[in-house]
């Protein structure tokens, strides 16, 4: 288990984190590794297809944002174990679904702190990791 709680180097990032640095908005420091359940792929793509649908974004720049998405640089994990783990915490913080337990999970086994702005990502880590903001992993 990673030992760096205040100076995080490991990381989980949320999809709203993920979308930020593809699109250039936030770029973080070179001394963080990024990590993220599986499923971000697919959250990442449902978000940009909302955002799109509400008329936030053109389909053009939905689909470049998402182009520079998959070009990134980020470990993926979901193993029996986080799986097993997201379970666990989905049912005990009374959550809905397994979907954010799969942050709070990565985050427990293989990282330092978990990235998000999400009030109800937040929630869910609640006593249970580090939860810092995207700002503090920028560059500079």
């Amino acid at each position: 288990m990673p030992s760096s709680r205040t100076n995080p180097k490991r990381i989980v990032i949320d999809p709203a984190t993920a979308i930020l640095i593809a699109s250039g908005e936030l770029s973080p420091s070179a001394s963080f590794t990024i990590l993220a359940p599986t499923l971000l792929r697919s959250q990442v793509l449902a978000t940009l297809y909302a955002r799109v649908r509400d008329g936030a974004l053109s389909a053009d720049e939905g689909q470049a944002i998402n182009a520079r998405f998959a070009k990134l640089k980020f470990r993926y994990l979901g193993d029996a174990v986080m799986r097993h783990r997201a379970w666990t915490i989905a049912d005990r913080q009374g959550l809905a679904s397994t979907e954010l337990a799969e942050y709070v999970a990565l985050t427990q086994l293989q990282a330092d702190a978990l990235v998000t702005e999400d009030a109800a990502l937040a929630a869910a880590a609640e006593g249970l990791v580090p939860v810092i903001s995207p700002g503090s992993i920028a560059t500079g």
